[in-house]
């Protein structure tokens, strides 16, 4: 049986001392650059810094937890990454990690019907990820009982039924429905329709409960949902047959891809907004501004939710072995941005 040498033993990449040969320094210095624990001198930290570039060194991130406690890195856990409100969560989100000085692994469950199997799942990748706290944009199906996080992870929610569970930020979307609705009728429109996102949706169910509760403060019985599913093709569908309804002059579209896919449907059939017909959006994206007419929408702060998170998880890891309130929740406030596509009622 033939033996292996060292010489042809195959080499996994460059070493500390591999650095620290070409850095001119010692191994302990290049680990006190790559750890950030010490202060090493500028002129030197470059020479390292460079070198590790030169070599493709990366250091270990596992043994550096072991000696500092912490991998230095923020999980995020979603459920559908591509739909909008949880991609500009999730940038926020990053954004603001990496100005703290923390990387971010995102974790996802893409299947399109959940169920407790596949939060099970999810929290074994969880486990076995190299994180220290874990935020969590969207678990619209999960509860404390499916998804039994490991104990001790510093968490922190948005948008989900573990609101209450774990500390949470929420935007106050009920606060900005109302807004909306409040700002319709004082238009002189006698009632306000709605395109509902999802009926599994958390969020979804928030601004609908609050478009109807609105209507019935001031005295209106909320007319039937159209049932949308966030998309803009949505919108559109529906839009066909709210064009062909003369009684409706007023939409609240649970989010602004629905009211695009409506301004659509109601341009094609010749219905004119907003002398015709006034839409509203929610989320505030940078594309309402630029549709025909510009959309009237209620702004979310994505930036605002995304530090927010980051800071809640932060400070969980920074209280290690100290009460964290599990029940602490931010509220971040809306604003309902005023454009062309809402105007007075139609006189009849």
């Amino acid at each position: 049986m033939g033996t292996v040498t060292g010489q042809s033993r195959r080499k996994t990449g460059p070493s500390i001392e591999d650095v620290a040969r070409l850095a001119g320094v010692s191994a302990q210095t290049v680990s006190r650059v790559s750890t950030g624990a010490n202060p090493v001198r500028p002129e030197t930290k470059a020479r390292v810094v460079a070198a590790m570039a030169q070599l493709g060194y990366s250091p270990n991130r596992a043994a550096r937890a072991l000696r500092n406690g912490s991998f230095s890195t923020l999980g995020v856990l979603a459920h559908r990454y591509e739909r909008t409100g949880e991609m500009l969560t999730t940038g926020a989100v990053v954004k603001a990690a990496e100005a703290a000085g923390y990387a971010v692994t995102l974790l996802s469950i893409e299947d399109e019907h959940v169920d407790a199997e596949s939060w099970e799942h999810a929290v074994h990748r969880i486990s076995n990820q190299a994180v220290d706290g874990l935020i969590i944009i969207r678990a619209e199906e999960a509860t404390p009982e499916t998804l039994s996080l490991p104990a001790g992870m510093p968490v922190a929610v948005s948008d989900s039924r573990l609101v209450g569970h774990y500390p949470a930020v929420m935007a106050d979307a009920m606060h900005g429905v109302r807004e909306a609705v409040s700002y319709l009728l004082g238009l002189g429109h006698r009632t306000v329709h709605h395109i509902a996102g999802p009926a599994d949706s958390e969020p979804a169910l928030i601004r609908r409960g609050a478009w109807e509760r609105a209507l019935i403060s001031a005295g209106i019985e909320a007319p039937p949902v159209w049932q949308g599913n966030w998309t803009p093709r949505s919108g559109y569908e529906l839009g066909q047959r709210i064009a062909a309804d003369d009684a409706v002059t007023a939409v609240f579209a649970a989010n602004d891809e629905m009211a695009l896919g409506l301004i659509r449907a109601l341009h094609e059939a010749g219905r004119r907004i907003p002398d015709d017909i006034s839409v509203v959006g929610f989320d505030g994206l940078a594309l309402a501004e630029f549709s025909h007419p510009p959309l009237t929408t209620v702004r979310q702060d994505f930036d605002q939710i995304g530090q927010e998170l980051v800071d809640l998880v932060l400070t969980q890891m920074r209280a290690r072995g100290a009460a964290v309130a599990r029940h602490d929740r931010v509220v971040v406030p809306t604003e309902l941005v005023i454009r062309a596509s809402t105007g007075p009622a139609p006189a009849r």
